[in-house]
């Protein structure tokens, strides 16, 4: 079993970035300095984050540090809370930014040049009690479950994840496959005839996107955060051609409320019944499920203690 003081570090190196390996470097070497004791493993696949965290969970750790982006967090976040009931009871996480989605981090202040604020906040450990948001769905008519901390996304966001993810695979980094992969999608407007039960109001009707936050949700739920036992949703209806652009730049603002086609909701559960076909992403993650629904989403007030960044005071 591990020593109640050593951390346990799961590294995801960043694809396609050439000085993964110097910055990891840098990021050991701080740690070292404040005199942090840890372990560490590196994940050899996206997919492995989540095996190593339940690894690390089995084994005691009372501290687990992801060093990676929200895809990473999210395998670690379901390992963890699979193990919860056997956790010890002063267990926290928390996030060295390491990737291209880093939005659960920029949350809390932290952007990926910022490692040493989120090591900081490793020697201080302030924690504090966070929400986890919750998803059952169906695959291939068998009942599955996985958690999130940023957002689902349905339809168009769902989409442009994969259509990012899959340009990864050829151009070999998933910053630079960003770009085309924005372009190729920027005037699909697509829509989907959805049926969302936000608690007892029942939503019928065409909709190009769907945001569920328990975050900022990438900008579509900008008012979302994951301490008040709520879930944020955006529905985002087809606009014009030339609206587009509005809707980005509203996006880019931080001000995507505003846009005329989003229609807004606060819940703490959704039924999502009907989906037309439409891709679902937690977290950054396509869903391979083919038919997903009927899917509930719900919401875990204080699921899990996370230890937050120091933020130098200017």
């Amino acid at each position: 079993m591990a020593e109640a003081n050593r951390i346990g570090v799961i590294y995801n190196p960043h694809l396609g970035l050439d000085h993964s390996q110097k910055r990891w470097g840098l990021i050991r070497k701080y740690m070292e300095q404040k005199g942090l004791q840890y372990d560490f493993v590196q994940s050899e696949s996206f997919g492995s984050v989540e095996r190593l965290v339940k690894m690390m969970c089995d084994n005691g750790y009372h501290t687990i540090v992801v060093v990676g982006g929200d895809g990473s967090l999210n395998g670690a976040v379901n390992a963890i809370m699979e193990s919860r009931d056997t956790l010890p009871d002063d267990f926290a996480f928390s996030i060295i930014p390491n990737g291209i989605g880093n939005d659960f981090s920029r949350f809390w202040g932290v952007s990926v040049d910022d490692y040493k604020w989120a090591i900081d906040g490793l020697v201080v450990r302030h924690v504090r009690k966070i929400d986890v948001g919750c998803c059952t769905y169906l695959d291939d008519s068998i009942p599955q479950r996985r958690y999130f901390l940023n957002c689902i996304n349905i339809g168009l966001g769902a989409r442009l994840i994969k259509t990012t993810n899959d340009a990864a695979q050829i151009i070999g980094s998933k910053k630079l496959s960003i770009i085309p992969a924005f372009v190729s999608r920027i005037f699909e407007r697509k829509q989907f005839h959805m049926n969302i039960k936000i608690e007892t109001e029942e939503v019928d009707g065409k909709f190009m996107s769907v945001c569920i936050g328990n975050c900022h949700g990438y900008g579509q739920t900008p008012n979302s955060v994951p301490y008040n036992g709520m879930l944020d949703i955006s529905m985002i209806t087809r606009p014009k051609w030339w609206q587009l652009f509005e809707g980005f730049w509203l996006l880019g603002k931080g001000r995507f409320l505003n846009y005329k086609n989003v229609h807004p909701y606060r819940a703490r559960q959704i039924w999502v019944n009907n989906i037309d076909k439409a891709l679902v992403s937690l977290d950054g993650i396509v869903l391979q499920a083919k038919l997903p629904t009927p899917m509930r989403i719900t919401i875990k007030p204080d699921a899990l203690d996370f230890i937050v960044p120091v933020i130098p005071e200017n």
